[in-house]
């Protein structure tokens, strides 16, 4: 039997192992964002700690060395090739942390969620605040160890988008916002508003569940893999391709929350549910990159859900469940008033065309803290001067402002600008995705199949086979260009707002 079989054997046997604790890790982060008692948090945290330390001592190990030297001038298996490259990366990156660090950073990253979420519901930051500062000096340490050529921020930004740097951000950026904040210039001045007291009522916890349900099934993900649960921030979390969990937030008196996050959330699992099985217990068997996982939750929470054709189609299913109120409510009226532009605090219920001016005031805020600008304990009030300064709002409290969101709780520094980067190559996509079929009748006509058998094909089964701009440029013919989210904003709001 030729020898490089046995090894490419071994190798996913180590591969194996590892994903094993992977999943066991996930299910224990879901078990701590929905269902565990808070005195179990502790030694939840002491557990995960322990598990993710045997990972990356597989990781780093020189049996993975070994594996790394033979296997990537050797092996003829295009998966393995690729998989060879993802831990050779893994290895250079991850073996410069002391295994007793990376340790003590999960441990600290799993107690720093349970503290936040104190801190959120009694809207105090300082509850936060030294845990926050342990978290940002581990991830500078991280960064120095993993090195970078041009700014520091960028060895955190490679972890969530490789081949994107803070120069590019820095230069897409401001253009960007430049170009939406003169829309929403042109909105505020505009004498047509839709009218958001349609959408007024309350809509009980159980009704939007089964709408949600009903849309997360429409849209094809798999109950058979998965489940939608409850949580204060809305994830989706996927332990193997065959067990991708979505969750959600319900305001009785807000229905978009459930309803938009919903579909957001199912749009990440959609990517993770239709990865080809052949990349299972690989660390290619997971999205490319943030930006590209955000291209797909984007997508479908916007283009699609948001889109006068979904509610074409799909209010009077709505109305099935929504409370008196909404049953005389005009079609038009009701898909005006989910669209309405309104700067808000929250950034989860944002709409379109705020959403991203949301991302810039945390990508600025967590670059200066990473390249020592600016100190953790003056985060809330810098965070209500950006808010102020691009959306001209002011929070009130430190629950709507600088607490809404878990991604520094969880150590995740790098990671916002994909919310943007997301929602750009998500009508980058959706360009493409109109040249090949009329998305807004398919659509219209409930034929969601066809749009994510598209995906499927061109995104979602190659998991980390492909880098994301590879991806971009695959699926498009071209690299990132901000310009059709732009566009695809003017053209929807014009004809909402009449300018």
């Amino acid at each position: 039997m030729d020898n490089t079989y046995l090894i490419e054997k071994d190798f996913k046997e180590l591969l194996k192992e590892q994903s094993a604790y992977k999943e066991v890790i996930s299910l224990a982060h879901w078990d701590m964002r929905t269902k565990i008692p808070k005195k179990g948090v502790d030694q939840r945290s002491e557990v995960v700690g322990f598990m993710a330390e045997k990972v990356h001592q597989l990781e780093t190990s020189e049996k993975m060395k070994y594996f790394i030297d033979v296997l990537k001038d050797q092996t003829e298996d295009d998966i393995i090739r690729k998989t060879v490259e993802e831990c050779e990366e893994n290895y250079e990156r991850n073996r410069k942390i002391p295994h007793d660090e990376y340790k003590e950073y999960v441990m600290l990253q799993s107690k720093a969620e349970a503290i936040w979420q104190e801190a959120r519901e009694k809207s105090d930051f300082s509850l936060f605040q030294p845990f926050l500062e342990k978290l940002v000096e581990y991830n500078k340490k991280f960064a120095n160890y993993w090195g970078y050529e041009k700014n520091i921020y960028d060895a955190l930004l490679h972890n969530y988008e490789p081949g994107v740097t803070t120069e590019t951000l820095d230069q897409v950026f401001p253009s960007v916002r430049d170009s939406l904040t003169e829309l929403l210039g042109k909105i505020t001045n505009s004498s047509v508003k839709p009218n958001p007291d349609v959408l007024k009522g309350h809509f009980s916890k159980a009704k939007q569940e089964a709408f949600a349900l009903e849309v997360l099934n429409k849209m094809g993900y798999d109950f058979n893999a998965g489940r939608l649960d409850e949580t204060i921030h809305p994830f989706a979390i996927a332990l193997n391709i065959h067990d991708v969990r979505v969750t959600t937030r319900y305001d009785e008196e807000d229905f978009r929350m459930a309803v938009f996050g919903t579909i957001h959330e199912g749009g990440h699992a959609l990517y993770e549910q239709n990865i080809n099985p052949s990349l299972a217990n690989t660390p290619l068997a997971t999205g490319t990159s943030m930006g590209i996982h955000e291209s797909q939750s984007l997508f479908w929470e916007n283009f699609v859900g948001r889109s006068e054709a979904f509610w074409y189609s799909h209010y009077n299913l709505f109305k099935d469940f929504a409370p008196a109120s909404f049953q005389a409510v005009p079609h038009g009226q009701f898909y005006k008033a989910v669209n309405e532009v309104k700067p808000s605090f929250i950034r989860i219920e944002a709409d379109e065309l705020t959403y991203s001016l949301h991302i810039m005031v945390r990508y600025e805020l967590e670059k200066a803290l990473i390249n020592g600008d600016i100190k953790v304990k003056d985060l809330p009030g810098l965070w209500n001067e950006k808010m102020k300064d691009y959306l001209g709002i002011t929070p009130p409290s430190d629950k709507q402002g600088v607490l809404q969101d878990i991604h520094w709780s969880g150590g995740d520094f790098g990671y916002f600008p994909s919310y943007a980067l997301g929602y750009m190559y998500a009508a980058q996509f959706n360009h493409t995705l109109n040249k090949e079929m009329n998305v807004d009748d398919l659509i219209a006509s409930g034929e969601f199949h066809q749009i994510k058998e598209w995906f499927t094909k061109h995104v979602h089964q190659y998991g980390k086979m492909k880098k994301p701009l590879e991806i971009l440029n695959d699926v498009t013919g071209e690299s990132l260009n901000p310009a059709y989210l732009v566009n695809y904003l003017t053209k929807k709001y014009s004809g909402i707002y009449q300018f």
